[in-house]
């Protein structure tokens, strides 16, 4: 836990107790503060209560006396609408932060890595954090992905956090500086939490804020936005800027090009390693993780024969193209964080023979953007909120099922899979939705889904990743 004792005695409002508020109610707790805690849902209320968290109604409290307010990051403060303790936190003058701009105020010495982007960022962090483990250095890895920041543990100056970075938490850390900081890709997602695409970009570019000529930027380069944002950033030579590509040469930056990674930032192109020999990020999607895992982690100091050993020995994360098992020569393939269109078509640019099961609460645009793999799917199966909607962009295009629930959806697949017994053939979870309508959250949503295939009857094969497709990258 991180001390925040020099918040001592100090009113502090806490607004909102999932997992990252609870985290923060405690952290000031043991620091000293004194802490008003709240949560609209009366079941949160009822377990921070017992777990001896002060609750205080912080829309009717006195704005006068709390210091700051620490916002969980899903709460709105700006667009659509600002929760309404965020207005009365304003109109007070108190200031709204995060939990991670806590951890930047108590750990001012250690340094920091943050990565943020529409889609691969989880990986890329804790690819990040696995390489740098892996070279010796002292790494704690949250933020959006894993622990909360204030449940990490303290690190001195020659300490790094690697933190994943969401536009809502950038927008509520004001402090942190970092010392090399990751934009993946900008695609449209959260719109109505900023006010449109160009409010979702502004957030997203706070990643850079504060950094200098001794910090380091990683920028793709692989869609039309962050290419402008990086001819921005070097234009204006504020810090050290490195392009990244999982798709095409870039000179000066660290690319994939043909299945392998080149290291150019010297202006001459260096081959590091042959990406098949990273078996836990298939697929061109992941080219450009490890090109940005490549390009921090040299940042931060690590040797490239170091980073390519990590990069081959990273295991992977669980929901993202996590491979549950192979029963009678099909793959079952848990990418249940793939929550939008454009996430899920870089799974299904992986593989040829796809039995897809795809829906949920759609996100804008439905399944716009997919229609170039559609070739690829042998059948889909349609569940939850966007069943008929998906099913409509679908028809005719693709065979399809409306199966209701996940349960159903993976019976289905399992059947028609084995019945047509297609090599290389894959049962692939990557919903292209929000998961909110039949499930907690995105995780609860991949547990389920591992928990069912584990059901399955049949031999189970070597876990070993399925043949994946790279020639028709430049389509994503």
């Amino acid at each position: 836990m991180i001390d925040l004792s020099f918040l001592g005695g100090l009113p502090i409002a806490v607004l909102g107790l999932g997992k990252s508020g609870l985290s923060a109610a405690r952290a000031l707790m043991a620091g000293g503060a004194e802490v008003w805690a709240w949560d609209d849902n009366e079941d949160r209320r009822a377990a921070a209560r017992a777990a001896g968290v002060p609750l205080v109604d912080l829309h009717n409290c006195n704005w006068q006396q709390p210091r700051s307010l620490v916002i969980s990051p899903g709460i709105p403060h700006t667009y659509p609408a600002p929760h309404p303790v965020a207005v009365l936190a304003k109109s007070h003058g108190c200031e709204i932060i995060g939990d991670i701009e806590l951890l930047g105020r108590a750990q001012r010495h250690a340094r920091y890595i943050g990565i943020t982007g529409t889609n691969g960022k989880s990986t890329t962090t804790a690819l990040i954090a696995h390489i740098l483990a892996s070279a010796g250095r002292t790494v704690e890895v949250g933020g959006n992905l894993g622990f909360p920041a204030l449940d990490l543990a303290p690190l001195e100056a020659d300490g790094i956090y690697v933190l994943e970075m969401s536009s809502y938490q950038l927008e509520i850390t004001i402090s942190i500086v970092f010392d090399v900081a990751v934009l993946l890709n900008v695609s449209a997602d959260h719109l109505e939490r900023h006010g449109g695409l160009a409010g979702y970009t502004n957030a997203k570019r706070l990643i850079f804020r504060g950094q200098g000529a001794s910090h380091a930027a990683v920028v793709g380069v692989d869609d039309e936005i962050t290419r402008g944002i990086y001819a921005d950033m070097t234009a204006a030579a504020a810090q050290i800027v490195r392009p990244i590509s999982g798709q095409e040469a870039c000179a000066g930056g660290i690319y994939a090009r043909d299945g392998a990674l080149y290291d150019d930032s010297a202006s001459r192109a260096t081959r590091i390693l042959d990406l098949k020999e990273a078996i836990s990020l298939p697929g061109a999607h992941n080219w450009q993780n490890a090109a940005a895992a490549f390009a921090a982690s040299q940042a931060a100091g690590v040797a490239a024969a170091d980073i390519a050993r990590g990069l081959r020995c990273f295991p992977g994360l669980a929901h993202r193209q996590e491979l549950v098992a192979m029963i009678e020569g099909v793959a079952y393939i848990n990418d249940s964080k793939a929550t939008n269109a454009d996430a899920t078509g870089k799974a299904l640019a992986c593989y040829e023979t796809i039995y897809w099961i795809a829906g949920g609460q759609a996100k804008e645009g439905g399944l716009a953007g997919l229609e170039p793999w559609f070739r690829r799917i042998a059948h889909a199966y349609l569940i939850g909120e966007a069943e008929a909607a998906f099913a409509a962009t679908l028809a005719g295009q693709v065979p399809l099922t409306r199966c209701g629930t996940l349960a159903a959806a993976v019976g289905k697949a399992r059947q028609q899979a084995a019945a047509d017994r297609r090599p290389g053939a894959v049962v692939l979870l990557s919903p292209a939705c929000a998961s909110f309508d039949q499930f907690k959250n995105f995780e609860d949503r991949g547990d389920a889904f591992r928990a069912l295939v584990e059901a399955l009857p049949g031999s189970r094969g070597v876990l070993a990743q399925p043949q994946t497709r790279t020639s028709g990258s430049t389509l994503q």
